[in-house]
């Protein structure tokens, strides 16, 4: 245990995170009574597309999910998974959430860290990094026409994300990447899945509204009016006889 490679520990919370997405890629396809060609569409893009997203917008060659055959093979599973079994059930639906949540974590604290070897700063490295953990579930849901969930209605998602890649770039400015790596992944996961259970949300729109009043309302300036000569006259008295 004590020779063990965190990163080996990471790598498979990375899989695991293509799995779970590729399932739910699949899930969508299932709703949109697809074939298995929109499977494998799906559960590609939702599994892989954050990942090649930041790898082509760093421009460091090739994305990892074209050159490691394990990524691409195992979103595919996810798709065959979803195609063949009809995933329900409150176990099933738990396993799936926090896989993800998990993979939310890694892939933000991944993005991060590859944006800041790269020589970005800290908030470019940190957008970057919510790009990874998103950015797959964003092209999955404009894929089938429908507004990206991480848009508004839904439960925390990209938050968490933020708040890992800000923990990472943190750390690994500390000189601590893998506890960056650590941190994020917990803290993602469980900002994630305490906000699914409880509900917790971002406000909207029309909840923080400052109203401002209308042309109507605002108080309208009141004129002056230069006083008449009878006016003065009468302000000014009599003159003094000489």
């Amino acid at each position: 245990m004590e020779n063990l490679d965190p990163r080996v520990l990471f790598d498979v919370v990375d899989l695991l995170g293509v799995l779970a997405n590729g399932v739910l890629g699949g899930a969508v396809a299932r709703q949109m009574r697809m074939d298995l060609v929109g499977f494998v569409v799906l559960a590609v893009v939702s599994g892989l597309g954050g990942g090649m997203l930041r790898d082509t917008l760093l421009q460091v060659g090739f994305p990892v999910a074209l050159t490691n055959s394990a990524y691409l093979s195992t979103a595919i599973a996810g798709a065959v998974i979803a195609f063949f079994l009809q995933l329900r059930g409150r176990w099933t639906n738990r396993v799936l959430v926090v896989a993800d949540a998990l993979a939310l974590g890694c892939w933000a604290a991944t993005g991060t860290s590859k944006a800041l070897g790269a020589g970005l700063g800290w908030l470019p490295s940190i957008m970057i990094g919510v790009v990874t953990a998103v950015g797959g579930g964003m092209i999955r849901d404009i894929a089938v026409g429908r507004v990206p969930l991480i848009f508004g209605g839904n439960t925390l998602y990209a938050t968490g994300a933020v708040v890992g890649s800000l923990q990472m770039a943190v750390l690994h400015e500390a000189g601590r990447p893998n506890w960056g790596m650590a941190a994020s992944i917990l803290t993602a996961a469980t900002l994630t899945v305490l906000a699914r259970r409880r509900g917790w949300r971002l406000p909207g729109a029309g909840e923080w509204n400052v109203r401002l009043p209308g042309p109507r309302e605002w108080p309208r300036p009141r004129l002056l009016r230069r006083p008449r000569r009878r006016d003065r006259d009468r302000e000014q008295g009599p003159e003094p006889s000489g």
